[in-house]
């Protein structure tokens, strides 16, 4: 029984009634104040926290991060967001570099590291980090998991609201309960709704013309799809995973963590600038050649825009571009015999070339030189951590050969000198590294 019952046992009436008639005051509130502002967590507080909140978004950071000083004022533009849901996500802080025992309790091997906790069970958050955006995505984890639309307004109103983050799946003339299992599974990965009732001219605006239908799109991209059945679980479920992504990927550090539970081999494109007008042409026959071959994921990637991926693939400076690869997402990755290059003129045939090659087998097997795409999802520095590494590594050898060189002490004319206490720890030599090796990767 709490303390004020019983200091005050003559009041025992009245404090039920208040707790009746005051559903909003929790044990939640009395532990932590939840005004809308980040919360400050320590070794004391935080599994309270966790078990105090149904959703909690916690920043786990070091004081001396540049991108998690940089980080702190879009957390507190979103967070007093956040705590106005109907169901209130709370945003929280750690000093992971002081409050080292719980930062390695949540394996936190780089600064900052996000993390979604909900219902107690944490999932890594690699997601925007602008607060607008930061609100939008985290939105989705208190959600509906299929979103029930009743009108050619709530349509629009739903779409607009989801933006273009994610892809969205509307089904029209479904049942709910026919994607219900399936929107629960790929829930932080997309919107799913059933539309109830819609006109005409929804049909039209979605280019539809009978029903079932789930339609997909992929708002940033402008790219949209269709899907008439057959609405079983396997079929359906292909025809989900295959819409999660547009038909041709840009790869950069952010599009990079969506491939990583996606057991697909990659069809890579590297470029010289994605951006220009050539690229640009090219890109639009990739997604002819993707639409027909959807068990592959199709990518491309520019040298000037993501420079160490390219050159994990041995893009040098003289080597013919456009080139074509298909890779395994890890270590491995083939070039396909007799189609290196991809010519200016007719790409559509060099390209239908190209698979044909790969799927009959005529390929080489090749490593790649750098990171895996873990390797890349946890480094925005990519190929340079290697040399990072090499100065870490150089400066303790220096470090070495100049106590290596000292005279030695004589008893009685000099000081004892305690060195344990200027050599760095195992622990704080390892610190750049690690705080290179994760998160610390915005820009």
């Amino acid at each position: 029984m709490p303390p004020s019952i019983r200091l005050f046992p003559v009041l025992p009436f009245l404090l039920l009634l208040l707790l009746t008639i005051s559903p909003t005051i929790s044990a939640s509130e009395n532990l932590f104040k939840v005004d809308g502002k980040v919360l400050e967590l320590d070794e004391s507080n935080f599994d309270a926290a966790i078990s105090s909140f149904d959703y909690i978004f916690v920043d786990f950071y070091a004081p001396w991060c540049g991108h998690c000083k940089r980080l702190a004022p879009e957390l507190d533009k979103a967070a007093p967001v956040l705590a106005g849901l109907k169901k209130p996500i709370i945003v929280a802080k750690v000093n992971a570099d002081k409050y080292k025992r719980l930062a390695s309790k949540h394996e936190i091997d780089g600064y900052p590291t996000l993390k979604i906790f909900v219902h107690g069970v944490s999932t890594e958050y690699y997601g925007p980090r602008p607060a607008d955006s930061l609100v939008r995505f985290l939105t989705k984890y208190v959600a509906p998991d299929v979103a029930i639309l009743n009108s050619d307004s709530a349509i629009s109103e739903f779409v607009e609201a989801a933006g273009s983050h994610f892809p969205i799946f509307i089904g029209f003339g479904l049942n709910e309960s026919m994607i219900s299992n399936l929107a629960v599974k790929y829930k932080k990965k997309a919107w799913f709704s059933v539309a109830k009732d819609f006109s005409d001219n929804i049909m039209t605006s979605y280019d539809f013309d009978k029903v079932p239908a789930l339609i997909a799109t992929h708002p940033a991209h402008n790219e949209q799809s269709i899907f008439y059945g057959p609405f079983e679980d396997k079929f359906l479920e292909d025809y989900i995973k295959q819409s999660l992504l547009p038909l041709v990927l840009p790869i950069n550090e952010d599009s990079l963590r969506s491939l990583k539970d996606d057991k697909r081999k990659i069809v890579l494109t590297i470029m010289e600038d994605e951006t220009d007008e050539k690229s640009n042409n090219l890109i639009k026959v990739l997604k002819s050649a993707a639409s027909a071959n959807r068990d592959l994921i199709f990518g491309y990637v520019g040298v000037k825009q993501f420079e160490d991926f390219a050159e994990s693939f041995e893009v040098y400076k003289k080597t013919q571009l456009p080139k074509m690869i298909v890779w395994d997402g890890n270590e491995e990755y083939y070039t396909v015999i007799g189609s290196e290059s991809i010519e200016e003129s007719d790409p559509g045939t060099q390209i239908s070339k190209f698979l044909e090659g790969y799927r009959e087998g005529s390929v080489i097997q090749k490593r790649i030189r750098g990171p895996t795409l873990m390797g890349f999802i946890n480094s925005q520095l990519g190929g340079k951590y290697f040399f990072i590494s090499i100065l870490v590594l150089l400066v303790i050898i220096m470090m070495i050969l100049t106590m290596g060189r000292e005279e030695p002490l004589t008893v009685g004319t000099h000081d004892q000198i305690d060195h344990s206490r200027n050599a760095p720890s195992q622990s704080e030599a390892r610190e750049p590294r690690r705080a290179a090796a994760k998160e610390d990767k915005e820009d």
